[in-house]
């Protein structure tokens, strides 16, 4: 970080909207944070006390639940702060800082970790028989691990790229967290070389993680189509579709806004809203309105008997 700047706090814009709907939209942006919370949590439990969700699909599943519970966390209660009163527009620069590190930090993670899940649905349809030995505990292990590592990795560069400039004023983002491409216009330096960079690191990951996907759909396209009962077709299919929505979901707005030349801040914050704040809710109510072992998981978890199959 650059010990030439002078900015020792920001300013957050927030939402770009009239005061009258401060109170409105604080209700319904806290509704739907305590819902992404306790979903998500919810799903963690499930996963961790039925035997029969013990399997390499659903260990993903709560790695995914766990990101998108501190993804939301990571920007939300701010932006409530920020809908509250004007001084919690207020962030230090080194919050910030740290708030641009995890909010990329879990969304890379995220990124990875979708295509890690594309690739276990591909070994599960493509391979049933070897599928088990294929996708060990251990295997499942380093293959999270690694989304991790891959993840704290490319936020630590992202985060030296933005940070390391000079900003002596002004000091106001124009956004309701902290993220790159705002901040970079607030430093008192020549910002294209560091928004090269980080376009073509935002890209690379970004854009190959969805390519593999795409390729990894492909291959399980292929192996539905050689399935010979429409019963298995079917099937097959639901296990894929619940992955694509979430993905779609995901890639989307998150390449709108920063694979594209040029940046208009009311877009950009709208179209951030819906990856920041609703995927992390649309994930466990996608997966649970449509997967039916989760559904019977949770019927289950009401019911009680969850607890005694496993004693």
């Amino acid at each position: 970080m650059s010990n030439a700047s002078l900015v020792t706090v920001f300013i957050l814009t927030g939402l770009s909207h009239s005061p009258v709907l401060d109170a409105p939209l604080f209700g319904i942006f806290l509704v739907v944070y305590v819902l992404t919370v306790l979903g998500n949590l919810l799903i963690l439990l499930v996963i961790r006390v039925d035997p029969q969700l013990h399997t390499p699909m659903y260990y993903f599943l709560s790695n995914l639940s766990f990101i998108d519970m501190w993804f939301s966390t990571v920007t939300v209660p701010k932006m409530l702060m920020t809908l509250v009163s004007p001084s919690g527009r207020a962030i230090s620069f080194h919050s910030c800082v740290a708030q641009l590190y995890f909010f990329h930090f879990l969304g890379s993670t995220e990124c990875f970790l979708y295509t890690v899940m594309s690739y276990d649905r591909y070994l599960a349809i493509s391979y049933p028989l070897r599928y088990t030995s294929m996708m060990s505990g251990s295997t499942c292990a380093l293959l999270a691990t690694g989304t991790w590592l891959s993840g704290s990795l490319h936020s630590a560069v992202q985060t030296t790229l933005t940070f390391h400039l000079p900003y002596c004023g002004p000091s106001q983002i124009q956004h309701y967290f902290c993220d790159a491409p705002p901040i970079l216009k607030l430093a008192c330096a020549d910002t294209s070389a560091n928004e090269m960079v980080i376009f073509v690191n935002i890209g690379v990951v970004a854009s190959g993680c969805f390519l593999l996907i795409v390729l990894s759909y492909m291959f399980i396209a292929c192996s539905i189509l050689r399935i010979r009962t429409p019963e298995g077709r079917h099937r097959a299919f639901q296990t894929c579709a619940s992955h694509c929505t979430v993905v779609l979901c995901f890639f989307g707005p998150g390449l709108f806004i920063y694979l594209r030349p040029g940046s208009r801040d009311a877009v950009d914050g709208v179209v951030a809203i819906f990856y920041t704040v609703l995927t992390p809710l649309l994930n466990p109510v996608v997966y649970t309105l449509r997967n039916k072992e989760v559904k019977k998981a949770l019927l289950k978890f009401k019911n009680g008997s969850v607890f005694t199959q496993g004693k």
